[in-house]
């Protein structure tokens, strides 16, 4: 589509208007269920101004007439939703975790499950931290305790700009320096010049995550099979109290009985109705 010539001549200098702010913040709340108060209008304004460049709109003003007045939002949302979305992200981010994961949950599920391939979710899994940090626990887990089963690791977020990150598996050398040292050796590669700051999950490593677009706010979630672990960490904090119940609602879904979710530590599943019980500090288990 031809972008308006008017829109072209007006200053990059143009700052986002209360009432586009008011459009974005609806249309980015009603499709992510991210909410974007006001006081993040000098944020939102920044992080559109890369996306005003790339449109070749030199206007906030012509940049939403686009998106809402031209139908821009078929080609444009999700680079928009790339724009705003935050992804916070480390190597073994909450330890307590994973220590649970292989001294309680997966030992409870391969009693429960003996004859199935363990089926773990990442359900936001930004730039593949969290993901490539279950393989590598699952991994030795199954090396050392049950060599004759398998698992697979299904990794999904909103924006495609951190998955294409995520499935590139490389890591500027200091993120990785949470991985404990023999995991390093076993699970990372590291390149031939030593000048280059940045490491390689391993490609052994990286067959066992699969990576997929999904908006956590759809009605369904397309991921296959129920799953026995699910984690779905220091997302909800970004949703109000109807978004996280429509989150949690179909997690559970998701889950097998007896299955284990892992939220983050700052979040609460405190005055939802939903199928699970808890079983550790923010760690429940599928009834």
């Amino acid at each position: 589509m031809a972008l308006d010539m008017a829109a072209r001549s007006q200053s990059l200098d143009d700052r986002l208007s209360k009432r586009n702010f008011d459009l974005l913040s609806k249309f980015i709340y009603d499709y992510s269920g991210i909410k974007m108060p006001l006081n993040k209008m000098t944020m939102l304004e920044g992080r559109l101004r890369r996306r005003l460049r790339a449109t070749g709109m030199s206007s906030f003003d012509g940049y939403c007439d686009y998106l809402f007045k031209h139908d821009g939002l078929a080609s444009e949302t999700v680079y928009l939703i790339d724009a705003v979305t935050t992804n916070k992200t480390d190597f073994f981010r909450e330890p307590k975790h994973f220590d649970y994961l292989v001294k309680t949950a997966l030992p409870d599920i391969l009693k429960t499950y003996p004859d199935r391939r363990i089926r773990s979710w990442s359900s936001a899994c930004s730039t593949g931290a969290e993901p490539y940090t279950m393989a590598m626990v699952l991994n030795e887990f199954f090396a050392t305790s049950a060599p004759e089963r398998d698992y697979f690791i299904l990794a999904t977020d909103l924006s495609t700009d951190v998955l294409q990150k995520a499935q590139r598996g490389i890591y500027a050398s200091e993120l990785l320096a949470p991985v404990p040292a023999e995991l390093m050796r076993k699970y990372v590669m590291r390149p031939a010049d030593p000048r280059r700051q940045e490491m390689r999950v391993s490609a052994k490593l990286r067959s066992k995550v699969g990576f997929a677009r999904l908006n956590l706010m759809d009605d369904k979630y397309p991921v296959g099979d129920a799953m026995h672990i699910i984690f779905c960490r220091n997302v909800l904090i970004y949703f109000d109290k109807p978004t996280q119940q429509h989150v949690l609602s179909h997690l559970c879904n998701c889950l097998l009985p007896g299955g284990y979710l892992f939220i983050g530590h700052s979040e609460t599943v405190t005055g939802f109705d939903l199928p699970i019980r808890q079983v550790a500090n923010t760690v429940f288990q599928r009834m």
